[in-house]
């Protein structure tokens, strides 16, 4: 089950966190994996590294992983590129996927991941500025791709569109307006894709993690985590792979006849608890 030999995925936003764990899982089941990032190791665009207060602590840290998971994947029998993509960009997007093609031949799978959640404040002290940004990178940013694949997938009449969604779209998120607003779109974004996916064998979900541990929540105010991981049934967050394995079955061959639902893998955060 879940065998993705042959299949090619692109993953935004991979260099880290829930991507990293994404391309490896689907790279383990067989694919080969497609890696975008604005941050990657050896070529970084400063500019963009000005407006994530996130990636210019993970990049000063070293937490940055695109090449080195590319390599991880080579290692496994499978072959990786990697891409520095803005997924704002919809032309440089548009070119990235051509060139992917021309390289692979196809692509298959893209799992939508590339998002920015450090925009944290109370409605009446978000920044305009930030609001914008984050409606380009977490919800333009998976229209843009998810347009750009479209045609391929149309005409081999096969494709995976995954998209990252969030319990934040799902249940709202204090002082988080930007980023819950651009998640809840998502969602919607994924109902319309898979209603217009149907015809052509493309499916459309969306996955919406809870409280998951990665490098980036691991950096966020304990207090605040601790808060957080007492709202889920599990008493615990959960991990990148728990993500990645969701990743991989809506991937499959296996979930052709699930399309334009909302799974959650959150451990239980949006049940009542008590």
């Amino acid at each position: 089950m879940f065998n993705l030999a042959g299949k090619v995925a692109l993953i935004t936003g991979g260099s880290r966190g829930l991507g990293r764990a994404d391309a490896m899982a689907l790279a383990r089941a067989g694919a080969d994996v497609v890696i975008t990032d604005i941050l990657l190791e050896s070529d970084v665009d400063e500019e963009a590294l000005k407006t994530s207060s996130v990636g210019q602590t993970l990049r000063k840290e070293g937490v940055v992983y695109a090449e080195q998971t590319a390599e991880e994947i080579g290692r496994l029998g499978r072959r990786a590129a990697v891409y520095r993509m803005d997924v704002t960009d919809g032309e440089q997007v548009s070119r990235v996927v051509d060139e992917v093609i021309n390289r692979f031949g196809h692509i298959d799978i893209l799992v939508n991941n590339a998002a920015m959640l450090d925009h944290v404040a109370t409605i009446e002290n978000q920044d305009a500025a930030l609001w914008e940004r984050d409606l380009r990178i977490n919800l333009t940013g998976a229209y843009n791709c998810a347009k750009a694949v479209w045609p391929h997938m149309k005409e081999q009449r096969w494709g995976r569109i995954i998209n990252m969604a969030s319990v934040a779209g799902t249940m709202g998120g204090f002082g988080q307006a930007s980023y819950s607003s651009t998640k809840a779109g998502i969602i919607g974004l994924t109902k319309s894709l898979a209603l217009e996916g149907a015809r052509y064998q493309i499916t459309c979900n969306a996955i919406v993690p809870g409280i998951i541990a990665t490098e980036a929540w691991k950096k966020g105010n304990p207090k605040m985590n601790e808060r957080m991981i007492a709202r889920t049934a599990f008493r615990r967050p959960g991990e990148p792979e728990d993500i990645a394995h969701a990743v991989v079955f809506l991937a499959s061959a296996e979930a052709c006849y699930i399309t334009g639902i909302e799974l959650n893998v959150s451990g239980g955060i949006e049940l009542f608890i008590f």
